[in-house]
């Protein structure tokens, strides 16, 4: 059994959606040959108030250890996490190194700064390393290209500090290519002796099973006799608000068609604890739909409470990005929930192929440059066609046989397969 140090500052119990991509990789790697041993920080550092939930999902036998951080100040100058651990989780992973016999440091990010971890064990002990990219490090972002502002200097930072970290590492994983596929080419001397590879999010069936274990019931939104109600569930992304705001165009043009219809938006908000700090309210008000066909609940609930008001709603929500490589996890998770999917998404996204071929969900695809007029244009007729699915949805058709290559399982299984590949190398 080969040995992975997996350093994870956001590992459960925090609630941040990176979370599960870290968990579930440990709870398979086992499975193909890989012992993980997680190392992480004290629950008391993080923001986000704790989900135990989640650590009942953990496998009994996952040796999980934790460290320090520097707390949250007030004034707050420093939030980002990985800033704030970074010191703690060097020294530790330095420490654990020394004494147990691993052959890999894996590095998943967000938060981004721990990547340059990597490079610094590297230095030190000669340990292989790689980068799993849960979102991109380097990319445009609004506000980003306003010289001189907080978004900018993250921006330039990123590009700065970036090289450093990948330049000793021998894998480079992604949730999409898209994902890393910068990286390469800002650092095209990487091909010669990196190991590439893109997983998806993957899906876990026993989450779901979890919840009815648990007898977890819904309370944001109660099922109303003749409404059909939809569920969104998770951050918004900047490159998200124009195909939201089209389709809330075309819902204002057309109340008839959506007179039935409610949106219920989870955990969109500016911050994970706000209440208060709508994202999706502004632009409901702005059409006249508010809390007439959209609802929105600002702040994060637990991950296994999400899962009780899919399984509550009449269908699952998702919303792409004008960006082509970001390939949204809620698919997997509503497919899951053995719901029918709506779903908004560049034609680009692996996840519009797994959709449809599988049988899962109904599908309006748009690109970066004509997402209003085909989202204008086609939302109210791909609407219909989803009320028709809808009607007819019946999961045991759903070809499970495609959808499986996306289980958390198979998506562990190639990244076990990457790490053999680069230790080969």
């Amino acid at each position: 059994m080969k040995k992975i140090l997996i350093i994870a500052p956001q590992f459960p119990p925090n609630n941040q959606a990176a979370v599960h991509r870290t968990r579930l990789f440990a709870q398979h790697l086992p499975a193909f040959g890989w012992e993980p041993v997680i190392l992480t920080i004290r629950e008391k550092y993080y923001e986000e108030k704790p989900d135990w939930n989640l650590v009942k999902l953990l496998p009994p036998a996952l040796r999980v250890e934790r460290t320090n951080a520097f707390p949250i100040t007030r004034p707050r100058l420093i939030g980002d996490l990985g800033l704030r651990a970074f010191f703690h989780l060097h020294r530790k992973a330095r420490r654990m190194l020394k004494e147990g016999s691993f052959d890999f440091v894996y590095l998943p990010i967000p938060p981004f700064y721990t990547a340059l971890i990597g490079r610094w064990l590297h230095a030190g002990t000669g340990i292989r390393y790689g980068i799993d990219y849960i979102d991109p490090w380097v990319h445009r972002f609004p506000g980003s290209e306003k010289k001189f502002s907080r978004h900018w200097w993250s921006s330039q930072l990123a590009k700065l500090l970036e090289p450093i970290a990948v330049k000793r590492a021998s894998l480079i994983t992604g949730v999409a290519e898209g994902y890393y596929q910068g990286v390469l080419e800002r650092n095209p001397r990487l091909a010669e002796r990196v190991v590439f590879g893109a997983m998806p999010y993957g899906g876990e069936e026993k989450d779901h099973d979890k919840v009815k274990e648990l007898g977890l019931q819904p309370y944001l939104f109660s099922r109303k006799p003749g409404k059909l109600q939809l569920v969104y569930a998770g951050a918004m992304l900047p490159k998200a608000y124009g195909p939201l705001e089209a389709m809330l165009q075309t819902i204002r043009d057309n109340p008839g068609g959506f007179a039935d219809v409610e949106f219920h938006f989870i955990g969109t908000g500016k911050t994970t604890n706000d209440a208060n700090g709508h994202t999706i309210k502004p632009l409901a008000e702005k059409y006249g739909l508010w809390e007439k066909t959209i609802f929105e609940y600002p702040a994060r609930i637990p991950y296994l409470d999400v899962l009780i008001h899919l399984d509550a709603a009449d269908g699952v929500f998702v919303l792409g990005s004008t960006e082509p490589h970001y390939t949204p996890s809620k698919v997997f998770q509503g497919i899951l929930s053995h719901k029918p999917v709506m779903a908004l998404l560049h034609e680009a996204s692996s996840a519009r192929k797994v959709l449809l071929e599988s049988g899962a969900g109904s599908v309006l695809a748009f690109n970066g440059d004509d997402y209003r007029q085909r989202i204008e244009g086609g939302f109210i007729p791909a609407f219909e066609q989803y009320r028709a699915f809808l009607r007819e949805y019946d999961f045991t058709k759903v070809n499970r046989e495609l959808f499986s290559e996306y289980s958390a399982y198979k998506v562990t299984e190639k990244l076990a397969g990457l790490l053999d590949q680069t230790l080969q190398r």
